[in-house]
């Protein structure tokens, strides 16, 4: 009959099994291809400061990416990917969208458009009115938020106030209303505030933002496009999944014959592994490009040395004529030592690779970072388990379980 170990280690096998193929069907489904893999349009631009503009810097660069979502996001066509790239770069990724969707191009080169408008619809100021990135949240004696915003010439916005005094200054980013302040008296100063009470401070901040967003003095200049058939990118797709399928079958097969009971946990290991890190993307909403493919194949690789190491650690104890039990904890012991020094040092140089790295570079870099931790979870401590729990129900005693001769084994 069969121990409680044993039935311990089929009920945990039997229902994890059983949840990847309930869940594999949506977690698939739910995995968000990137441009070289979906199709789509790539444009690296290139921001420049209008004439008399100040230079461009990291915040007024961020702040233009930060246009550019939102301009992408407000017509519902396409989830963008937006990098900066270097001191004056952005990267738009628009998986989905050709050359010939002019209209969706047009609208990411053209400057951010604000305007504060009179009742008539007249522009009375614009985003170059106003000092970049100086609009703030502050909050009145009612501890009511309210937009502080900074104008360059004090003189000009007196003359437009005293037009409008007992009127509204609607404030429009690009054709979108985004606030409509009343003008309750002549302001001669650069300086003044929108009062937003009723409000909340989240609404006050994302008027700010915006605020600040179309004041920046930049614009975009396109110096590199590409862009990749939907055929092609399937193709590609297709292509490096059946050869990761294939390639993943044969070391598995090489596992089980070669190592036989560590190499069938090991199976078992890396499959929960491969589910288990799709999963992680898709909760992270991360995007799977071809250079995170190949990290992902790689991180399957790390995790076969890791469960190479570690088999190959319990064989040598075997050897020496020390018991099962006793050889797994001292293969497991010796063994974690080298995989986790191998596991940091690649870490390590993956977030290297991340920071200073530019689009692909990042998501390889990040798709390793969790496939090491996500590989630490499952071909360590899960392997161990799983093994932990065979060798304690006394039915896998023999060495031959293990790859072990008996003509190998050496007297104490």
């Amino acid at each position: 009959m069969f121990g409680k170990r044993i039935i311990a280690f089929l009920a945990i096998v039997v229902v994890g099994f059983a949840a990847m193929a309930a869940t594999s069907p949506w977690v698939i489904d739910g995995v968000k291809l990137g441009l070289d893999l979906k199709g789509g349009y790539e444009v690296l631009y290139e921001a420049v400061p209008f004439e008399g503009g100040s230079a461009v810097t990291p915040e007024t660069l961020k702040k233009t990416a930060q246009s550019l979502q939102k301009r992408i996001d407000d017509t519902g066509l396409v989830e963008p990917e937006i990098t900066t790239e270097g001191k004056n770069r952005i990267r738009v990724k628009l998986p989905g969208i050709n050359s010939e969707d002019d209209e969706v191009l047009k609208m990411l080169s053209k400057p951010i458009n604000l305007t504060f408008r009179a009742p008539d619809g007249t522009i009375m100021l614009t985003g170059t009115d106003f000092v970049e990135n100086a609009a703030g949240v502050a909050f009145d004696n009612m501890n009511q938020p309210m937009v502080t915003i900074e104008l360059k010439d004090a003189k000009k916005f007196e003359e437009v106030t005293g037009k409008l005094v007992g009127q509204t200054m609607a404030i429009y980013l690009d054709e979108e209303l985004i606030s409509n302040p009343g003008v309750s008296q002549v302001i001669a100063s650069k300086n003044a505030v929108i009062e937003m009470r009723g409000s909340t401070s989240d609404k006050a901040r994302e008027l700010r933002d915006l605020i600040n967003m179309g004041s920046l003095p930049l614009k975009l200049e396109a110096k590199y496009t590409q862009s990749v058939g939907a055929k092609l990118g399937m193709e590609s797709l297709k292509d490096t999944v059946t050869a990761g399928i294939i390639g993943s079958l044969i070391v598995l097969v090489f596992m089980v014959v070669i190592f036989r009971v560590p190499g069938f946990v090991a199976a078992i290991t890396i499959i929960t592994y491969a589910w288990l890190l799709l999963l992680v993307q898709n909760l992270m909403n991360a995007t799977l490009t071809l250079p995170g493919i190949a990290a992902f194949v790689l991180g399957v690789g790390m995790a076969v040395d890791a469960n190479i190491i570690t088999a190959e650690r319990i064989k040598e104890e075997i050897r020496t004529g020390k018991s099962m039990l006793s050889s797994l904890k001292t293969g497991s012991k010796n063994s974690f030592r080298t995989i986790m020094d191998a596991n940091i040092t690649s870490i390590i140089a993956s977030v290297v690779l991340y920071y200073i790295g530019d689009g692909a570079i990042k998501g390889f870099a990040l798709t390793m970072i969790f496939s090491i931790l996500v590989s630490i979870v499952t071909n360590i401590f899960l392997a161990r388990f799983l093994l932990t729990l065979l060798v304690r129900s006394n039915k896998f005693m023999k060495p031959g379980y293990y790859g072990v001769k008996e003509s190998e084994i050496r007297e104490l």
